[in-house]
This record gives C-alpha cells, sequence and structure tokens, in this order.
C-alpha cells in the first residue's frame, strides 16, 4: 500500500512509518500538522496518485484539538475515495461518530493508539480499512452501545447478540469471531443474520456490514 502518515510527534510517526515499512508497505507522504496533511493530500492528488490510506492522529496543531479529524472530514469530502484511518490517545466516541457521518464509499478507521502496540491486529486493521471496511476500537464500540442501551431497536437485541456486534465493529471476520467465543461459524452467522433483521437492517457483503450497523448505531 501507498500511504500518508500524519502525527504531530516526531518518534511517534517515525514509528509508524518504520512498523509499516517493515511490513512491505511504502510511506509516500508525512505531515506534522493538519495543514501539511491536507496540502500533502493535494499533492498526491494532484499527481493523480491518491494514497491507497491515511492514516492521522486526531489531535494535531495548529489547536492541538481535532485538528486533524477535521483535516480527514475535508479530505474525504474532496476525494470521497480515500479511506482514512484515525488515531486517537483518548476514547472519544464523538471524534468517531463525526468520522462515521462522513458520507464516502471509501474504507473508515478509528483506533485507540495502544491498539498500534499490537502489531498484528493493527496492520490487519490497516489493511481492512484500505480495501473498504470499518474498523472501530472495542473500547469506543463499547461507549457507543452502552450509549443507545435504551433504545427499544436495540434493546431487541439478545447480551450474546451484542457481544458479536461489538466484534463486527472492531472489524472481525465470522471466522474471527467464531474463535473468540468459542462457537461454531453457523453459529456467528444466524447471530449477525438475527442482528441485521433486528435491527431492520439488509445483510450486506462483508467488508460492508460494520458500516450499516454503526450508522445505525450514529443515526
Amino acid at each position: 500500500m501507498r500511504l500518508l502518515v500524519a502525527d504531530d510527534a516526531e518518534l511517534i510517526r517515525a514509528g509508524l512509518v518504520g512498523l509499516l515499512e517493515r511490513a512491505g508497505h511504502r510511506v509516500v507522504a508525512e505531515a506534522a500538522d493538519a495543514p501539511e496533511l491536507v496540502a500533502q493530500c493535494r499533492r498526491l492528488a494532484a499527481g493523480s496518485t491518491l494514497p491507497d490510506l491515511v492514516i492521522s492522529d486526531v489531535r494535531m496543531p495548529p489547536s492541538m484539538t481535532d485538528d486533524g479529524l477535521r483535516a480527514a472530514v475535508q479530505l474525504r469530502e474532496a476525494y470521497p475515495q480515500l479511506p482514512v484511518l484515525m488515531l486517537s490517545q483518548y476514547v472519544a466516541p464523538a471524534y468517531a461518530a463525526t468520522l462515521l457521518d462522513s458520507p464516502a464509499p471509501a474504507g473508515l478507521g478509528y483506533l485507540l493508539k495502544e491498539r498500534v502496540g499490537r502489531v498484528a491486529d493493527f496492520l490487519r486493521s490497516a489493511e481492512l480499512v484500505a480495501a473498504g471496511g470499518v474498523v472501530v476500537d472495542p473500547e469506543v464500540v463499547g461507549q457507543l452501545l452502552n450509549a443507545r442501551r435504551g433504545d427499544p431497536v436495540l434493546g431487541r437485541l439478545t447480551p450474546r447478540e451484542l457481544e458479536v456486534l461489538s466484534l463486527m465493529a472492531n472489524g472481525e471476520s465470522n471466522s474471527q469471531i467464531a474463535d473468540r467465543l468459542v462457537v461454531t461459524a453457523a453459529a456467528v452467522a444466524k447471530h449477525i443474520a438475527n442482528i441485521f433483521a433486528k435491527l431492520d437492517l439488509g445483510p450486506n457483503e462483508e467488508n460492508r456490514r460494520v458500516r450499516a450497523v454503526l450508522a445505525y448505531l450514529n443515526r
């Protein structure tokens, strides 16, 4: 993959670049603040070579609030096909909701920075987002679900179905969910079919199902 990596902390950015390049990917541009992130992406787009994935910190200069997130949303409005994976030091469901609300067909991801230390999982998440999937950190998903537990529609789900829904939102495949819950793949497929039916969502191909569920959770 061709990647654009943005983080104001030089050591963290260098660590990300090294990790990604050791995994066989190519970092074609870096940015240390939100304006530079936008400028670098526009430069690549001008050469008809948008990156396969943007990985960016949420909080960056100039204001050190949500500048990275707002830059990412701005880029997705300009380039709807651009996959974006945001990294955050904090559990902030509102930030995730802002990103998920950006209307675009490309992949989306929102992970806590601590997940980067789980290298295999982080790389899998990056590849999934680049391929058009959606990955949201389990802690953020938990807060989104807790905030909606009083919803009569979400209340239709059993505790096991809520657990499966959380794993789906974390980008887990059917086989991975089955392994984690120590159940058969057929049982997972049945739970997922029940989830879609109870949430009035038509089942989609795997890399779009999380987008449908999270669109429901955030609407």
